[in-house]
């Protein structure tokens, strides 16, 4: 069977693409005749995807469109004459970006318009979780199914050692790691609120680590900076990176103590299989697709209490029977993203297309 895969742009460490990478490298196992098809190709995906003007990117006896943000590509899925799976990774609702980026909160509004326009026009349409699942069926999708990110924690596990790095993190203080765009819906500034309540009553040794791109929504940045600046904290205290190198990823996830999320909107959240492959306890307040990934796994609460979450943050940190069985009930969830699963999900999704 030849099964394409589509997504607008394809990048190096993006989750989307990273997944749409593994799943076809899946597909060719099983014998399928699989590529994928982008309309922009990074410089280091060059050789891993082809262009979306290929005649063979139409070709396709069953199709996958990767969907995020709208693009051409929704409208020509549209018109292929069958085979078409729809796999929806969620649009961040527009009103987190209101105050800060007219574009982007235009852009996510027309996202979710062009996704409704596909009801009626898919043969089957997947959700990589329970929530994304449930929104494609309120809008009207008449076969959903959920179908999983197939995510690599060999770049986490597997990624050599940094010496240098590992000797600064290993200096003596607790860090806690956040991983993930710099952008409103992930609350980082709830982290740092958060950050106020445990130096107040509960420790004052600590080293907050953020890492991930802050460069798509400057003012939101700016913002967190400010709000770190107003607060009073030691500089050396907040950590921001910016991207990173998968060693130095890997390097932030072993040395650290906890990983928390305080997003308010998530589709899936990658960062949390990563935690749960590092043996690294979440703390995660629980909202939208939070709770299918985590699967009952990691250190859940709400509502958004931060005295209570601050409490959470020091008892994951120094309690070590708790940590054991955080990371014991991790490691149970890590086997639901299994290649073997995965694997076998796919088997099952093509059966539908005989």
């Amino acid at each position: 069977m030849v099964v394409n895969q589509w997504v607008p742009a394809a990048h190096r460490g993006d989750a989307i693409g990273d997944s749409a990478r593994a799943v076809r490298d899946l597909l060719r196992a099983q014998g399928h005749q699989a590529d994928i098809f982008a309309m922009a190709i990074d410089d280091n995906m060059r050789g891993e995807a082809r262009p979306f003007a290929d005649p063979a990117a139409a070709a396709g006896e069953v199709t996958i469109l990767h969907f995020a943000i709208p693009s051409p590509m929704t409208e020509a899925f549209a018109r292929l004459p069958g085979g078409r799976v729809l796999q929806y990774h969620n649009i961040t609702p527009a009103r987190f970006y209101a105050p800060y980026d007219p574009d982007i909160f235009r852009l996510a509004t027309m996202g979710r318009r062009e996704l409704a326009s596909l009801v009626g026009r898919t043969d089957l349409a997947l959700g990589d979780s329970e929530y994304n699942r449930r929104e494609l069926e309120e809008l009207g999708f008449a076969r959903t199914a959920v179908f999983p990110v197939a995510v690599d924690v060999g770049r986490i596990v597997d990624a050599p050692r940094t010496p240098a790095l590992e000797t600064w993190l290993n200096d003596g203080l607790t860090n806690f790691l956040f991983v993930g765009r710099m952008v409103p819906n992930k609350k980082v500034e709830d982290i740092i609120r958060l950050a106020e309540h445990y130096k107040r009553y509960v420790d004052a040794h600590y080293r907050f680590i953020f890492v991930g791109r802050d460069d798509g929504v400057p003012r939101y940045t700016n913002m967190l900076r400010a709000l770190v600046a107003e607060l009073g904290w030691l500089p050396d205290r907040f950590l921001f990176t910016g991207a990173v190198p998968d060693r130095e990823l890997a390097a932030y996830y072993r040395y650290s103590s906890v990983y928390i999320s305080m997003s308010e909107h998530e589709g899936f959240c990658v960062p949390l299989v990563e935690a749960m492959a590092a043996d690294l306890p979440v703390l995660a307040y629980s909202c939208t697709a939070i709770p299918d990934t985590l699967g009952g796994a990691g250190m859940q609460f709400a509502p958004k209490d931060f005295e209570h979450a601050a409490e959470l943050l020091g008892m994951l940190a120094f309690d070590d029977g708790l940590r054991a069985s955080v990371v014991a009930g991790q490691r149970r969830r890590l086997a639901h993203f299994s290649a073997g699963r995965i694997d076998t999900e796919l088997r099952r999704l093509l059966e539908r297309f005989p």
